[in-house]
């Protein structure tokens, strides 16, 4: 088997399950299925104080698994759960203050840029990576085509990285390992039946590691 850092990763996005050791056992299962670079942990429209509470119960797990644990929107929680980042799904000032203030302590990326121009500004930031689609965009099953574009455009033309968010099916893997993407990143795709969550990770590495192209610099 290929070493996993010289091809696509995966990231994953956490399912939204109220019970937090439960989620947090789920996650832990997704993770033993094989290679993921890093998980999202997305509010889903918690409080601060229920979002600290699920962060703290699921980041050790992550971090555990020798991926690093990003936190969704809350730079507070981030800090006090310890994470290894922050994922921001906002524009380029707002990116640009947040790693003014927490950078190179804690990763710091995001962005979801919807047009060229506008993932160009964000990337003047210098953020660790920048995500074309939305971590809550998997509705269909394929993903969608203008961040396909838009991935395979920044992979070829910028060093960083990127991330490309897929769709609710797992059968789109390789055609998005092939726009050089760094990341992949799948949510309902892996965690729709948390039973099959790892046998998902290994299915999804075991295309990558036969089929996406090598990222060596």
């Amino acid at each position: 088997m290929t070493d996993p850092i010289d091809r696509c990763r995966l990231v994953l996005v956490i399912p939204d399950i109220a019970d937090a050791s439960q989620l947090a056992a789920v996650v832990g299962d997704a993770l033993r299925g094989g290679d993921v670079a890093s998980v999202i942990i997305p509010q889903h429209g918690l409080d601060e104080k229920s979002f600290q509470k699920r962060c703290e119960a699921l980041v050790p797990v992550v971090q555990d698994a020798g991926a690093a644990a990003l936190v969704a929107g809350d730079s507070r929680v981030a800090g006090r759960v310890r994470s290894d980042g922050m994922h921001l799904e906002a524009g380029p000032t707002a990116m640009a203050e947040a790693i003014d203030k927490y950078a190179p302590g804690l990763i710091v990326g995001g962005g979801n840029a919807r047009e060229r121009h506008a993932a160009l500004s964000i990337g003047e930031a210098q953020p660790d990576y920048v995500i074309f689609g939305s971590i809550d965009g998997d509705i269909k099953p394929e993903p969608h085509s203008k961040n396909m574009a838009l991935a395979e455009w920044w992979a070829d033309m910028i060093e960083i990285p990127c991330l490309l968010m897929g769709g609710t099916s797992t059968a789109f893997v390789e055609e998005m390992a092939q726009t050089r993407a760094e990341f992949i990143v799948f949510s309902k795709a892996v965690f729709a039946d948390p039973a099959d969550a790892a046998r998902i990770v290994a299915e999804i590495n075991a295309v990558l590691d036969e089929k996406a192209p090598r990222l060596g610099k």
